[in-house]
């Protein structure tokens, strides 16, 4: 089960919200590349970060910050939030991005992501849908879409793509724990890879996601419940923040 942390950015900085409410965000860091430096320091081999301005208005606003994320790292950096055309794609991948999340677009432009997919393939440019009670939701959070999260999903799957980013809105940012009913209704339906995503709280949500795998959930991205270090490990790994560097030897296999 690879463990993915999760780079939110709004004006620029480093913030996680509550059930992707604007009104409850919490501000991290000002700058989202030390948070990507503290993640892979902390061993991590992806990185998936999210512009939510550009989520809202289709605006990359924050582009110049993940391409300094893109250009510090030396691991594999997930970018998803607003990417809604093949410029969009285009000017991710020309930074060095290794794969790109298409949210609102599978379903206001479905054709982008055929036209996408023939183009990068399968491997760099993935779907990712955010549910609420079974019901997907587009525009930063601010749209209801009038089909069920796995039939959109399985439309995804007949346009070629092979994996879904699954994030339950309900759980997501509350650290009250992953929904797992939910997750396995929606792995079981579609038949396709899964990185699980939402309200991941300790240990023991991983350990259930684990059981899981047979069904194709082989990731997990975790937000909150890292940023407020919920896990036991984590004030070691916070020991030495201050003198962090970066290991510049890791294997760049990743990148493939």
């Amino acid at each position: 089960m690879l463990i993915i942390p999760a780079i939110d950015i709004r004006d620029g900085k480093c913030v996680r919200l509550t059930r992707g409410n604007f009104d409850h965000e919490k501000i991290y860091l000002d700058e989202p590349r030390d948070m990507a430096i503290i993640w892979r320091k902390q061993n991590a081999k992806l990185i998936h970060v999210v512009d939510l301005d550009a989520a809202l208005t289709g605006e990359l606003k924050n582009f110049s910050k993940i391409k300094s994320i893109v250009d510090t790292l030396d691991i594999p950096i997930q970018v998803g939030g607003g990417i809604r055309s093949v410029d969009d794609a285009d000017r991710y991948f020309d930074i060095g991005v290794y794969r790109i999340v298409i949210g609102s677009s599978a379903v206001k432009d479905p054709s982008l992501v055929s036209t996408l997919i023939e183009k990068y393939g399968p491997r760099k440019v993935i779907v990712g849908i955010d549910s609420d009670q079974g019901v997907p939701k587009i525009s930063g959070w601010t749209e209801s879409v009038s089909k069920h999260d796995y039939e959109l999903a399985l439309e995804m799957k007949d346009r070629g793509v092979e994996r879904i980013v699954y994030t339950d809105i309900s759980r997501d940012g509350t650290m009250e724990g992953l929904n797992c009913e939910a997750t396995y209704e929606f792995a079981n339906k579609v038949k396709m890879h899964i990185t699980a995503s939402g309200g991941v709280a300790c240990k023991n949500d991983l350990n259930k996601l684990c059981k899981m795998e047979y069904l194709g959930i082989d990731s997990v991205i975790i937000g909150k419940a890292l940023y407020e270090e919920s896990f036991p490990c984590q004030q070691l790994w916070h020991t030495n923040e201050s003198s962090m560097k970066l290991d510049t030897n890791f294997s760049t296999a990743l990148k493939r």
